[in-house]
């Protein structure tokens, strides 16, 4: 095991998902235990960040797309909740007022930004959370996001991420085009600033160009740091030369230790510590005081689809399988001769996981249940096992961490208060922040400034 990989006397990172108030489940918002009317409730994104924070949780995280392309099929919310909330920059304003140490960390574009006005915003709200917000920055590949920002089509992969470097490098270097130590505030001698040490930023790339300098002094962890999410050559080159943070979404042990040994020498080949940067595997739940009270909850859930959704799910789940479970009674275990049938569909890496349950028993309707088709792993059960879960993905040295999506407000709770004591308990997770910062929460080095 390479260094950089061996998480022993290590503790994991922990990220919340942050997803309109309701949870990671698009159908959350009709169960009984949650606030219907959390999309535009700014007390229910509070009340969740401060139980997260309570928890010790490092960060909050929101994931973002500027258009309704995420927003169920097609843009289409007439019974599921958005995917994303209505604006995180204005979100994370006010859970910022109400929150001390865990970090805010949202998701803006590089192609669909300027740079002076994103370096404002996110300096602006690092000032505000006193240094604890970090920047997801992602290239943005929908077509329908491409149309809210001029008749133009989207720009192809390569150029995206061509924007994506300038981008950052654009902003980084108006953070630090006012100096360090530029804010005087010298009453006596009447100096507010030192205007030699505030220089303009003269960027000029080939996508953007800005002057500066930005007239917004040092934060206290410097400047914000970079987050980036997408598993590419591209995404993994991008996150090698910037990222404190990557978000990924591998189905496996094995999978996620390749990825993140791939993320790791990305880090060394730009000259950087590889403990530097952080990946964080996310995972969803439903935590029950039993695996049968947890599957319940997800059955409810499926509850809420319509016949034509949820018999479009068991059609998805015959693909991973290999067989037909349109002509069987769903609500029982396969006959033995189709369980000896099942086989992981090649290009699918939830497949295995899908046949595995299917030929321990559990029946077509149970395997959904299980969260097979979801786009993370799904852990069902008791807060043991989704320790248990995150034990022995953290221990094979397949993550620094876990981007923790629950099913519901609901989870957030059941997370902190069960599952949070029982990592600590095994000494895998911190019992306290580690300073001020999110870069003291990640144990990143201050930085200030455009670094190459």
């Amino acid at each position: 095991m390479n260094d950089y990989l061996d998480n022993t006397n290590k503790q994991m990172k922990l990220a919340m998902m942050f997803v309109t108030g309701y949870g990671n489940e698009s159908y959350a918002w009709r169960l009984a235990d949650s606030n219907e009317r959390a999309y535009t409730d700014i007390d229910q994104y509070i009340r969740l960040a401060q139980i997260a924070e309570k928890g010790k949780i490092h960060t909050l995280f929101i994931a973002d797309t500027p258009s309704m392309s995420g927003a169920g099929v097609q843009g289409d919310f007439s019974r599921k909740s958005p995917m994303f909330v209505m604006e995180p920059m204005t979100i994370f304003s006010a859970v910022a007022t109400h929150t001390q140490k865990i970090g805010l960390v949202a998701t803006f574009s590089t192609t669909y930004n300027l740079p002076y006005n994103l370096a404002r915003q996110l300096k602006t709200l690092d000032i505000l959370s006193g240094g604890r917000v970090g920047w997801n920055a992602v290239t943005t590949g929908t077509p329908q996001t491409a149309y809210n920002f001029g008749n133009q089509p989207l720009p192809d992969t390569t150029t995206r991420y061509e924007m994506a470097h300038e981008m950052v490098e654009a902003v980084q270097t108006l953070w630090g085009s006012f100096g360090e130590n530029a804010y005087i505030t010298d009453k006596t001698t009447g100096v507010f600033a030192d205007m030699s040490q505030i220089q303009p930023a003269n960027f000029v790339g080939k996508y953007y160009q800005v002057k500066g300098a930005l007239p917004i002094p040092a934060t206290p962890q410097g400047q914000p740091p970079i987050f980036q999410a997408g598993p590419s050559p591209e995404g993994i080159e991008l996150a090698g030369r910037f990222a404190s943070g990557v978000y990924a979404n591998p189905f496996t042990i094995a999978e996620a230790r390749a990825y993140r040994h791939r993320l790791k020498q990305s880090a060394i080949q730009h000259g950087r510590n590889p403990n530097e940067i952080n990946m964080f595997g996310g995972f969803m739940f439903t935590i029950g005081d039993s695996y049968e009270q947890a599957l319940a909850r997800r059955h409810e859930l499926l509850g809420f689809m319509s016949d034509e959704e949820f018999y479009g799910q068991i059609h998805y789940l015959s693909a991973m399988i290999g067989v037909n479970l349109l002509n069987v009674d769903i609500d029982k275990p396969l006959p033995k001769p189709l369980q000896a049938q099942a086989t992981p569909h090649p290009h699918d890496p939830r497949s295995p996981r899908a046949v595995e349950l299917i030929k321990q028993g559990l029946s077509p309707k149970d395997v959904v249940a299980n969260g097979v088709i979801n786009y993370h792993p799904v852990v069902v059960g008791t807060a043991e096992d989704v320790a248990d879960f995150m034990e022995r993905w953290f221990k094979a040295g397949a993550v620094d961490g876990f981007s923790l999506a629950p099913d519901s407000q609901q989870g957030v709770k059941d997370f902190v208060e069960k599952v949070v004591p029982i990592l600590q308990q095994r000494g895998i997770f911190h019992t306290d922040y580690e300073g001020e910062t999110l870069r003291e929460h990640l144990g990143v080095s201050y930085q200030y400034g455009l670094k190459n």
